[in-house]
């Protein structure tokens, strides 16, 4: 029997990547004085590298440090915490705007789940702030029904390593057999089979073409009326065939 769902956030919950944190991304560039914008295609490259300051630290190792902010805040490391922390302010800021909504099924799926007194979690590399701002979406009654969130740098290795739902798995205290994880990427899939997790992935606007050959279920979304994809039995049923294999 199902009795845990384990949520990535970004791209999962809410489709958030292209316009919510490359935007958020720019505009802390533009705030710091920074003359770099990360277009569409360019962003798409970057997700290849988990986590916000990572992926930052990764695009000024290949294009090139703002070496005088870097000065001016005393080092690369302190710059990186800034940006970051600005970009978080500023992308929490348009999901408390509704700029970015919840996606198709997640609240359906949601309430099937707590009417089946099954358990909510969510793991990701999304700053506390962020992830906060985003389960806002979902109204109190629900959000305070979410058991706990890993978020940000609460695991020393980030997806593809599966130490997030190693940590999960702990704060659940169930067999793998009685609980799913639903993600949307490539990184987070492998990071949930490391930790021996049935997956589902449901693919958003950055993942749709990655290799999801290792996955239980891929759907394009969760989906609502009429054109539901995936319901609580659906996840029950992966469970089950994840513990049989």
């Amino acid at each position: 029997m199902l009795k845990a769902i384990i949520f990535d956030c970004d791209g999962v919950l809410v489709d958030t990547e292209r316009d919510g944190h490359r935007v958020g991304f720019n505009r802390a560039f533009a705030q710091f004085g920074i003359d770099v914008e990360w277009d569409v295609p360019l962003y798409g490259k970057l997700l290849q590298v988990a986590g916000g300051k990572e992926r930052m630290r990764a695009y000024f190792e290949e294009y090139g440090w703002p070496a005088n902010k870097a000065a001016e805040l005393g080092s690369r490391d302190e710059l990186i915490k800034a940006l970051h922390k600005a970009k978080t302010e500023i992308t929490a800021g348009l999901v408390a705007e509704g700029a970015l909504p919840l996606r198709p099924g997640i609240v359906r799926l949601v309430d099937e789940a707590l009417a089946a007194d099954v358990r909510l979690g969510v793991c990701t590399t999304s700053n506390p702030l962020f992830i906060d701002a985003v389960l806002d979406l979902f109204g109190p009654d629900r959000k305070a029904e979410f058991g706990f969130v890993h978020a940000g740098d609460v695991v020393a290795r980030k997806k593809p390593d599966p130490e997030i739902y190693e940590l999960a798995k702990m704060s659940l205290e169930l067999p793998v057999s009685q609980c799913v994880v639903i993600e949307d990427s490539r990184n987070g899939l492998l990071a949930a089979k490391g930790a021996g997790l049935p997956c589902l992935i449901t693919t958003s606007t950055y993942t749709v073409d990655e290799d999801f050959s290792e996955a239980d279920l891929v759907v394009p979304e969760l989906g609502d009326a009429p054109t539901i994809n995936v319901t609580l039995a659906d996840l029950g049923e992966l469970a089950a065939e994840h513990a049989a294999a």
